[in-house]
């Protein structure tokens, strides 16, 4: 395996403290709201927390994106995040006309980071594949 080239390694250095963060924040505030059942602007607060560290980590994938020199590597992950939204849109697009029809209920907007992170980690997966693939 090739070495990580230093964009990457600030990417890493950036990136994994920002997803504890968002898992201890998520943690934090679930067992908050659990157990003193905050209202107003207080349980406002509270919901809005856990949303940050994932706003961190967009702007994280951001930085990558400028620092990286590579343009290869730097066009790799744009078309895995694309191909990530895609595949979000596209689930969102059936999941809506299910629930216009009445045949699916409400589903929380709360999936589609985690769903566009699953799109956006089996393109890339699936561009290694091909690539190791052609390599031989």
């Amino acid at each position: 395996m090739a070495s990580r080239n230093p964009a990457q390694n600030r990417y890493l250095r950036r990136f994994f403290p920002a997803i504890l963060l968002y898992v201890g924040v998520l943690f934090g505030v679930s067992w908050t709201v659990r157990t003193w059942h905050p209202t107003g602007a207080g349980l406002v607060i509270l919901s809005v927390l856990p949303a940050l560290p994932i706003i961190g980590v967009l702007v994280i994938i951001g930085l990558y994106l400028r620092e990286e020199r590579d343009e290869y590597l730097r066009g790799r992950v744009v078309t895995a995040m694309l191909i990530g939204l895609g595949g979000v849109m596209s689930v969102a697009t059936v999941l809506g006309f299910l629930q216009m029809n009445g045949l699916l209920g409400e589903i929380s907007t709360f999936w589609a980071f985690p769903g566009w992170c699953f799109f956006w980690g089996m393109a890339h997966c699936a561009m290694a594949l091909r690539e190791r693939g052609s390599a031989e």
